[in-house]
């Protein structure tokens, strides 16, 4: 046989073989799209939780961290933005968020796509996430909280909220809370807007609030300024945190139709916020509750958690309008915590209650 002959059946034998590849290889299936810009306001922010204009705004800071694909058939910035909203706005996992005629695309895209829109989000936090830096804001955060609730000192609501996740692969027993589910215990504090000025979310679910409290940057900053002597500022929160002179939690048993109770009415009217703030939050974006879970490990978690915060932040400064709740009965991850104080004479505590009991005197009689 020739040598030219040779190499032909070489190659007809090649090409065969890349056939039966090419029949072997799953079937790469591209949806058509429309143009998610096009559709209503309201449809908008029903399928994305965010107005054009705030979209536009986290397309254009995602533009900063993701690479615009040098492929037309790639994934654009735009489309990865859409798709992460849409998983953070509904908290149905990735298979379906990507057949929805605006973001129709393969599930491992999806899974990039979220990665890298959360990964940009927590590159710009601080921007989006402020608690104030200096006695200026301080004060002007407290004249806030005065002019709208007329109680003195106030600079900020903490609260804890149980955000739920898929057992980890290690220490998983650390994250299972009180109520036996996987979770992170996430701090948030908000102001007077709801908006959120601090967030901590890399504790597992079995820690309790006053521990993640402890532990945390804003504790240390509010007790240095109380040390300091300089002036009044403090948070509010509820009896599951230690009373001290800069976090005031509610008095236990007050008189009734006393100046204390009246003080101690408006206080828990004013940690409500909080509660209110978290319910916002998650009813934005619901891949935060309890019943949506996020699949993915504490560490991605957390950040999925403060990528929602950078967000709901951004809808609070662009008044972006509430979304309607879609279910009864929602569990937001907020528990009911017991009083969490043992040593009664503690000065601290001491100084706390006679600062309440000062601001019942003076404000509530």
């Amino acid at each position: 046989m020739e040598e030219e002959d040779i190499l032909i059946i070489q190659q007809i034998l090649e090409d065969l073989n890349e056939a039966e590849e090419e029949q072997e290889r799953p079937v790469r299936r591209f949806y058509n799209r429309e143009d998610a810009f096009e559709i209503s306001d309201i449809q908008f922010i029903k399928l994305f939780r965010l107005n054009k204009p705030t979209t536009r705004e986290v397309i254009n800071i995602a533009s900063e961290y993701i690479n615009e694909p040098s492929r037309k058939s790639a994934t654009s910035v735009t489309l990865k933005v859409l798709i992460a909203l849409h998983f953070y706005g509904h908290g149905t996992y990735q298979t379906g968020v990507g057949k929805t005629i605006f973001t129709a695309v393969s599930q491992s895209t999806v899974s990039r796509a979220i990665t890298e829109v959360t990964n940009a989000l927590n590159e710009v936090m601080a921007g989006f996430i402020h608690f104030p830096q200096n006695f200026n804001e301080l004060r002007e955060l407290r004249h806030r909280f005065f002019r709208q609730h007329q109680f003195p000192g106030v600079v900020g609501c903490v609260d804890g909220t149980h955000v739920a996740i898929v057992r980890p692969a290690e220490n998983e027993h650390i994250y299972v809370n009180r109520k036996q589910y996987h979770s992170l215990n996430v701090q948030l504090v908000c102001d007077e807007k709801l908006q959120i000025l601090h967030v901590n979310a890399k504790f597992p679910g079995s820690c309790h609030d006053s521990h993640v409290w402890r532990e945390s940057n804003i504790s240390t900053i509010m007790e240095t300024i109380y040390r300091n002597g300089i002036e009044i500022f403090f948070l509010l929160g509820d009896s599951g945190y230690p009373l001290r002179p800069w976090l005031l939690t509610p008095l236990d048993n007050p008189l009734p139709n006393s100046p204390e109770e009246r003080c101690n009415n408006r206080l828990m009217s004013i940690r409500s916020l909080i509660e209110r703030c978290n319910g916002l939050l998650k009813n934005r974006f619901r891949c935060l509750l309890k019943h949506r879970v996020l699949h993915y490990q504490p560490d991605i978690a957390g950040k999925i958690v403060n990528a929602c915060v950078v967000l709901h932040n951004m809808c609070i400064n662009n008044d972006v309008p509430e979304v309607d709740m879609e279910e009864n009965n929602v569990d937001y991850g907020i528990g009911v915590n017991g009083r969490n104080e043992f040593n009664v004479n503690n000065t601290d505590l001491v100084a706390a209650r006679q600062l309440l009991q000062t601001i019942a005197d003076t404000h509530f009689q």
